[in-house]
């Protein structure tokens, strides 16, 4: 099985050991970071530095200024943490030591953009906002990720792309000193508090049916219980039960129709933009109501539409099945483990669980992170992928 490991620019740029010491992981492939959130990482092996901190979401490379003269959203640059051409730096050094290099792009997660447009932002029936959150539904923002999308894939010498947050984030983010997790929120928690209801999305709802401040109402209502402690299990059937099934489907309807058009968008202009050959993934969910990171897809249309998915597997491969039953024989299905223990992940049984993941229907893996894990983490993914762990 195929398997590419994730890596930021400043894991590389500066290291000249980083390039060979990922080869030699065994890997084929390095998901190189070209677009990303604001984050506080570890570089365990880095000669120069032990922690990066990166202030805010940032492109990773020197901006087309053409493409984004005079326009009102537009990337950010990074600031000392990927200087220049940080991921190029980094990418040449990667195929140099013989490794294929994809760009891993972030889009709708982008907590500076909400400070400095606040009316960017996902706005939750109580009226706050989620900075971090860009609302899809806005023209100008779609527009912004579209061509973020291109741009920051797209980039010299890439073989393909990795797109991270191509649909609806939501409440659930992991911020600097969150303090969130007092009362705990079910899929159906979850759901609720991550409907939007700003202009666009208020329109989008009364198109498809809904008064918007009836249904913003209804969350209210329907949270009242959560905020008392009496999560409501379940899914979906909650939020229909909580909701009343009319109004969840027409709040489905529009979002449904809202990520599943931007995902189309974006991926027939990376294609357009890309050379032949040029593969494009999603980082996805198949449960199309979730949010988040992993976006929410139906996995029929997603795999219409770009070449794969990567899909969440540190918990086991159930979240193949949806995606196997609707992939062709050409469809890249890539099994997203997490290797770093750390952070919760199993380095020890990376090679049983790429088995059963390939079992499941994977037919490549991506390990998360080769940047973050110790060198004991590292030694224990070269085993698994030789065959001998």
């Amino acid at each position: 099985m195929r398997a590419s490991a994730f890596v930021y620019p400043w894991d590389v740029v500066g290291d000249p050991d980083a390039a060979a010491r990922l080869a030699a992981l065994g890997v084929r492939q390095a998901t190189l970071a070209s677009a990303y959130h604001s984050t506080r990482a570890l570089t365990p092996r880095h000669p120069r530095h032990r922690v990066v901190t990166a202030r805010h979401a940032a492109v990773l490379y020197p901006v087309d200024p053409a493409r984004w003269r005079g326009r009102r959203l537009r990337p950010y640059a990074a600031g000392d943490w990927a200087p220049s051409d940080a991921y190029g730096e980094a990418a040449h050094a990667l195929a140099g030591a013989g490794l294929d290099v994809h760009t891993w792009v972030v889009l709708a997660h982008n907590s500076r953009l909400g400070e400095e447009f606040p009316d960017t932002s996902v706005t939750n029936a109580y009226g706050d906002r989620y900075p971090w959150a860009p609302c899809i539904a806005q023209p100008g923002t779609r527009e912004y990720l579209v061509d973020l999308a291109v741009e920051a894939a797209v980039r010299p010498g890439a073989a393909g792309t990795e797109l991270e947050s191509l649909g609806w984030y939501g409440f659930a983010h992991l911020h600097a000193h969150d303090k969130t997790a007092g009362v705990p929120l079910t899929d159906a928690g979850q759901y609720l508090m991550s409907l939007c209801f700003c202009p666009s999305c208020r329109d989008g709802y009364a198109h498809h049916g809904l008064d918007p401040d009836g249904a913003a109402a209804a969350v209210r209502r329907a949270l009242e219980p959560v905020w008392r402690g009496e999560a409501p299990t379940g899914g979906w059937e909650t939020v229909e039960r909580l909701l009343g099934a009319e109004q969840a489907a027409a709040t489905r309807a529009w979002r449904d129709s809202v990520a599943r058009s931007l995902q189309s968008e974006a991926v027939e202009a990376v294609r357009a933009a890309a050379p032949e050959g040029f593969r494009v993934l999603l980082h996805a969910d198949p449960v199309p109501y979730h949010a988040g990171a992993n976006a929410g897809v139906d996995p029929g249309h997603v795999l219409g539409v770009a070449d794969g998915v990567v899909v969440p597997c540190a918990a086991g491969p159930g979240l193949l099945a949806p995606f196997a039953a609707q992939a062709s024989a050409t469809s890249v299905l890539a099994a997203n483990f997490t290797v770093v223990r750390g952070m919760g992940g199993s380095p020890a049984t990376l090679g049983e669980d790429m088995a059963r993941a390939a079992g499941a229907g994977a037919t490549e893996a991506r390990l998360y992170h080769a940047g973050l894990a110790s060198d004991e983490d590292l030694s224990l993914v070269t085993k698994a992928l030789a065959g001998r762990g």
